[in-house]
């Protein structure tokens, strides 16, 4: 019997959509896009070594068939079916060259297609920092926006179009990361979530004997010692051999027994954990309680004698000679620290161009050190970024004259325009664009002096999430793609104006896509002259 051979294979080039390995997967939603690709293209040479092992077992299945109705005929009448000399060729044919062809399909690896594309595409692949980096992600969005991880796990988010959701499996996990950076709280949280999905009946690989050994302890930490042992109690009951809940519980019938000892009274342990409770409130800074509600929205609202300063004006650039004929629709967004608002100020062409022409090259946002001057990664800056001249593209030199016309400023000692994407809840915490007192050399390299002004261009509309905000005042700014926010970062003194610390609040649903300019004081002694107050 002759069998039709197999061709198994999978274009290489399909599934190399990177030139090289990117890091930090989880800090850009842009790049992560690519890795969508790449899953895709892995799931088509997939389903080919399926294609290619069915066709095997195929061929094996019909040989299989064929030989049962012959060896059925055959046994009945050994010596008569032997008899017809066709009948002893085709079984001496059979048994020194066919089973052997057999032999060989059966033991051909079909897999090494598809195993050849893994270790190609495994060197692109997201490490363990990007999943660490994703999971404390979607806690930072669970602590920022108020979500219990019951909505979180259901996937029940606003503005979401693709909705999905969280297996036991997969809140076991972020438990167990939680558990490794020693966040008990979140570990609690996590693993109680997996537990009642199990409850619930999910079929699922997490094991309620691990989860509970995690919870156990987890609760522990957090000082309660009757919950803890409950836990341990119903741990257990499923593995009565288990030897870590085995000697936790002998310890905490010991210290339970200690505190009788001592006469703890109840309101002695409600004290404590009163006390315990004060602690972590102590430890919650202000301005962070701060930063969260004005995420949430919840920050504070202008009186309506502040808002009637607040206007909306067809801006010219103070009589900019691009603008006399058309100028540009403007409108305020706060009155102390002075933000305006210009609207329809970029468009999705040059919107587009800018995004093309910086993600090649989009690397980890950095920040300045203020002990070195030097700019290092940080992990309350998640996002991605990319520097872009004006030399490099008609559209970026176009931008940065249209920054120059409409402030009044000269951009040729500004920074060049930084284009930032932001990952899984990508944020960028409280901080000044200026250099402090205390920071002399921040920018000292540059030789053009302090940070005077921000422009901020919102590239992408936000789903939810994603404000830029105001700890100091209450300002809370929504991203709205095609405008652009300016203020000034300094008085006309130059003394640094600190109620314009600011923050990029994660980003809850969608891709966030900002670019902004950094202007700096030298060029700008008669284009912003000083006064004679520091405070003006």
């Amino acid at each position: 019997m002759a069998f039709n051979k197999i061709w198994y294979t999978v274009a290489l080039g399909l599934l190399l959509p990177f030139s090289y390995a990117h890091t930090d997967f989880f800090t850009s939603i842009g790049h992560m896009t690519d890795l969508i690709n790449t899953e895709k293209d892995l799931v088509v040479s997939l389903k080919d070594y399926i294609k290619a092992e069915e066709s095997k077992l195929e061929q094996i299945k019909k040989w299989a068939e064929k030989l049962d109705q012959l060896t059925d005929t055959a046994t009945k009448d050994p010596e008569g079916f032997l008899g017809h000399p066709v009948n002893a060729f085709k079984l001496m044919k059979r048994l020194n060259t066919e089973w052997g062809e057999l032999e060989s399909l059966v033991l051909k690896d079909m897999s090494d297609g598809f195993i050849s594309n893994m270790t190609i595409q495994r060197q692109f692949f997201p490490n363990d920092e990007d999943q660490t980096g994703a999971a404390k992600a979607l806690l930072r969005l669970q602590d920022t926006y108020n979500l219990d991880t019951d909505t979180l796990s259901r996937g029940n988010l606003p503005g979401v179009k693709h909705k999905s959701f969280l297996t036991a499996e997969d809140c076991f996990e972020l438990g167990k990361i939680a558990y490794t950076e020693a966040d008990y709280y979140h570990t609690e949280l996590w693993m109680e979530q997996a537990l009642k999905q199990l409850d619930e009946g999910e079929v699922s690989s997490a094991d309620k004997v691990y989860i509970l050994d995690y919870l156990s302890y987890a609760v522990y930490q957090q000082g309660d010692l009757g919950k803890a042992m409950m836990l341990t109690k119903r741990l257990l009951e499923l593995d009565p051999e288990h030897q870590r809940a085995n000697g936790n519980m002998k310890y905490f019938e010991y210290i339970m027994a200690k505190e009788k000892e001592a006469n703890k009274s109840s309101t002695d342990s409600e004290d404590q954990m009163e006390k315990e409770t004060e602690v972590k409130k102590k430890d919650y800074l202000p301005e962070r309680r701060k930063y969260e509600m004005l995420c949430r929205g919840e920050g504070l609202k202008m009186t309506p004698r502040r808002q009637k300063r607040l206007f909306c004006r067809y801006y010219d650039g103070n009589r900019n000679p691009r603008y006399i004929l058309g100028p540009v629709k403007q409108e305020d967004e706060w009155d102390k620290p002075r933000i305006v608002r210009f609207l329809d100020i970029i468009s999705d062409e040059e919107i587009e161009t800018v995004k093309e022409l910086a993600k090649p090259r989009l690397s980890r946002a950095t920040v300045h050190d203020p002990e070195t001057g030097k700019l290092t990664t940080a992990h309350y800056r998640v996002s991605k970024s990319a520097w872009l001249s004006g030399y490099e593209s008609p559209v970026v030199s176009r931008i940065n004259t249209r920054i120059q016309d409409l402030t009044g400023l000269d951009v040729s000692t500004a920074e060049e325009l930084q284009v930032a994407n932001y990952g899984v809840g990508g944020q960028y915490e409280p901080h000044f664009d200026f250099a402090r007192a205390n920071e002399p050399d921040a920018f000292k390299e540059l030789g053009t002096g302090n940070r005077i002004a921000t422009w901020l261009f919102y590239m992408s509309d936000v789903s939810a999430g994603g404000a830029t905000v105001f700890p100091e005042v209450g300002a809370s700014v929504w991203p709205k793609k095609g405008t652009a926010v300016f203020w000034y970062n300094l008085f006309p003194s130059g003394e640094g104006d600190y109620s314009t610390r600011h923050a990029a609040c994660p980003v809850l649903v969608g891709n966030k896509w900002v670019s902004n300019k950094w202007l700096h004081e030298r060029g700008q002694e008669f284009r912003r002259p000083c006064t004679l107050s520091e405070l003006e």
